[in-house]
């Protein structure tokens, strides 16, 4: 499974894959085990190695999982706001919030040009007029803010919202005039 853009989509992997991304999500990445995987399945762990060659192409496959789903989510954001970084930055920090061990599991490994990675970042390339270099700099900051939030490393009593909307009006074009 080294393609990112292939993903499981019938039995028995789609079935491992399904209960990786529960045992994931409901007790993080280091739950996430072979043995353990196996057991969730109801199989003994060597059988899982007929269907993925090893732990991680079970996590690529989860991986190209989430980039599906923030490309389905961010392409929604863009359909009820067009051009709208806003509309897009909220909708990527809700799915992340909502998808913590998912979001860091994926996001913190290469990620693959094409496919689903570039699906996802289609909208924010086009409500970034085309300009490459603002929409990864906008991308950075959506990123950056949501693994500083997951990770706890914003001071107690921090107001997020408002450091959400700074960032967010950094990247919205004013008026023309």
């Amino acid at each position: 499974m080294s393609d990112l853009a292939i993903a499981p989509t019938a039995g028995r992997p789609r079935q491992i894959v399904a209960a990786a991304r529960a045992l994931l999500e409901a007790e993080g990445p280091e739950a996430l085990t072979m043995r353990r995987l196996a057991d969730r399945v109801g199989v003994k762990a060597p059988s899982l190695y007929k269907h993925f060659p090893d732990k991680s192409s079970v996590v690529a496959a989860l991986a190209a999982e989430m980039l599906r789903e923030t490309a389905g989510v961010l392409t929604a954001a863009e359909a009820a706001a067009p051009g709208s970084f806003s509309a897009l930055a909220t909708a990527y920090r809700a799915y992340a919030l909502a998808h913590p061990h998912l979001y860091l599991l994926t996001m913190g490994r290469a990620l693959p040009a094409g496919g689903a990675a570039d699906a996802a970042a289609a909208p924010l390339f086009r409500a970034a007029g085309g300009d490459e270099d603002r929409a990864r700099a906008a991308w950075a900051f959506a990123h950056g803010m949501v693994v500083l939030e997951l990770n706890g490393r914003f001071p107690p009593g921090a107001d997020l919202s408002a450091a959400w909307e700074a960032g967010i009006e950094a990247f919205t074009p004013g008026p023309a005039g």
